[in-house]
């Protein structure tokens, strides 16, 4: 058993992490063995807007679920890459619309058949394991608790207990 392992829930966000680094630096590893110009940070906002024409600033931000300002300068970068453009909303100038450009949609075309390939690897990967048939829905159920129960003031509140008892 690992450092990691060893330790559980107590190192959960590093492992997680460490995972997520490593699930990523393969990806990129991929993109780049292709000679493809595309970084996995991009995929939320590549992904978005492969399945609709055009979305406002706040509409990508509740879908992904990040800050308005994390979505923003993310479109700022892609926008000086000339992967997308902004236009603004003609029922309300206020708001700005995100949409592919012309080298944008030329790179979704190039990167869509490794979004499947990676799926379809992640399935084999499942087919040979099947614990990992669970992880999808594990994460999704940690995701929901940690909504309805941050784990901050579940810490706090078991500190609490502690002082309460030794007190």
């Amino acid at each position: 058993m690992d450092f990691y392992q060893r330790l559980g829930y107590l190192i959960l966000g590093s492992r997680l992490r460490r995972l997520s680094e490593s699930y990523i630096g393969e990806i990129n590893k991929v993109y780049q063995s292709l000679d493809i110009s595309f970084d996995t940070s991009w995929f939320p906002f590549f992904y978005v807007l492969s399945n609709q024409k055009e979305v406002s600033l706040i509409d990508l931000s509740q879908q992904l679920q990040i800050s308005h300002s994390s979505v923003s300068q993310m479109i700022n970068n892609l926008r000086k890459k000339a992967l997308v453009k902004t236009i603004k909303d003609p029922k309300d100038a206020r708001i700005k619309l995100v949409t592919l450009s012309i080298e944008g949609k030329k790179l979704l075309k190039k990167i869509k058949p490794v979004w499947q390939a990676i799926e379809n690897s992640l399935q084999l990967l499942e087919q040979r394991d099947d614990s990992l048939q669970e992880l999808l829905f594990t994460l999704t159920t940690l995701e929901n608790q940690l909504k309805k129960h941050p784990l901050a003031d579940l810490i706090l509140d078991q500190i609490k207990l502690k002082e309460e008892v030794f007190n």
